[in-house]
């Protein structure tokens, strides 16, 4: 295996542990040269949320499409590259495969390292693409469909797993309260944009594990009070406003996870927290955390839409500091559905 020496340091990236087939290429782990995301989003619709089979034969489909769009955007051959980055869990375990497969072939045909990397991991470093003077120690919120965790991320190479969700993540439960209200998917953007013309104190929902040692999350008794509320609703044959269920609902969800990622940050003394996953780009929690931060004296980063949701290019900076630590894997890289952060 040969290591590139070169005046910028490429790296190609792929992401596939879900429903978006993508591929990017990152200069210096900063900046970005391409991130090429194929969508599943109009396959998947009509199910109300992601089929796991039907994702991974669209990977298989679309994996090789994208790598080669992604070098041509970014006007660099393989052969350029440094290292090849894969996501390898959390995910579906099919998903994660056909990226992982591609990964270690296009290493091996070059002869590259091959990196592989933690998806959540890939989120936080998200925002350095998108805010270059950002530099560790800070406290992450990663809130996304399949997680809601914080982490104290110390340097580039070392985390420590705060808190996590007990049960649902925060996003698994937008999408469960969408379904209900009849919303498309997926749900998240669509409560967003209702509950802006929504009383966000219409209705008293529950906050769970809101005690201050705590920075455990759990949002199924939320979920489940709301489709209990909308369920005896309909039963009595009550009307009740969309828009302030979606608001009150949301208020519910983003007040536990800015209270707990402020104290978070004050409890470890940093004084940046960065909020990272597909949630991260709900207007309403971006809005509510910039001003409990700003009250404290945490400077706030989140990244553009583009880069909230599953894509390569995140995947590409985390794996261009693994390449500079030396942490690579072996053509024996398997899919780890269930990944933890930290782990290996």
């Amino acid at each position: 295996m040969k290591v590139r020496t070169q005046q910028r340091c490429l790296i190609l990236a792929l992401e596939t542990s879900c429903d978006e087939t993508s591929a990017a290429v990152i200069a210096d782990g900063r900046t970005v040269l391409s991130n090429i995301i194929s969508s599943q989003i109009s396959v998947h619709q009509k199910f109300g949320g992601v089929v796991p089979e039907i994702a991974s034969r669209k990977h298989i489909e679309n994996v090789i499409g994208v790598v080669d769009e992604a070098l041509h955007t970014a006007g660099a051959v393989l052969q350029d590259m440094a290292a090849i980055g894969v996501t390898y869990g959390p995910g579906l375990v099919g998903a994660l495969l056909v990226g992982v497969s591609a990964a270690k072939a296009l290493a091996f045909a070059a002869d590259l390292p091959l990196v592989g990397v933690n998806h959540l991991e890939g989120h936080m470093f998200a925002n350095f693409l998108a805010h270059p003077e950002l530099q560790p120690p800070f406290v992450s919120l990663v809130v996304s469909g399949g997680h809601t965790s914080l982490v104290h991320v110390r340097e580039y190479n070392s985390f420590a797993l705060l808190g996590q969700t007990r049960d649902d993540a925060a996003g698994e439960a937008f999408d469960k309260i969408a379904r209900v209200m009849k919303l498309p998917y997926p749900g998240g953007p669509h409560i967003d944009r209702l509950a802006k013309t929504g009383n966000p104190h219409a209705f008293p929902f529950p906050r769970a594990l809101t005690g201050e040692n705590s920075f455990e999350f759990s949002f199924s008794g939320l979920k489940s009070a709301v489709v209990n509320f909308l369920h005896n609703a309909e039963q009595r044959g009550e009307t009740v406003q969309a828009a302030d269920i979606a608001a009150s609902f949301q208020a519910a969800v983003v007040d536990v996870l800015t209270e707990k990622t402020v104290r978070a940050a004050q409890n470890n003394q940093v004084d940046q927290v960065v909020l990272a996953g597909g949630v991260a780009a709900n207007s309403y929690l971006q809005r509510e955390l910039e001003g409990r931060c700003r009250q404290a004296g945490i400077k706030l980063y989140f990244p553009p839409p583009i880069l909230c949701t599953d894509n390569a290019a995140m995947i590409a900076s985390r794996a261009y500091y693994q390449y500079l630590a030396g942490d690579l894997a072996d053509l024996h890289l398997n899919a780890v559905p269930a990944l933890q952060l930290g782990t290996k």
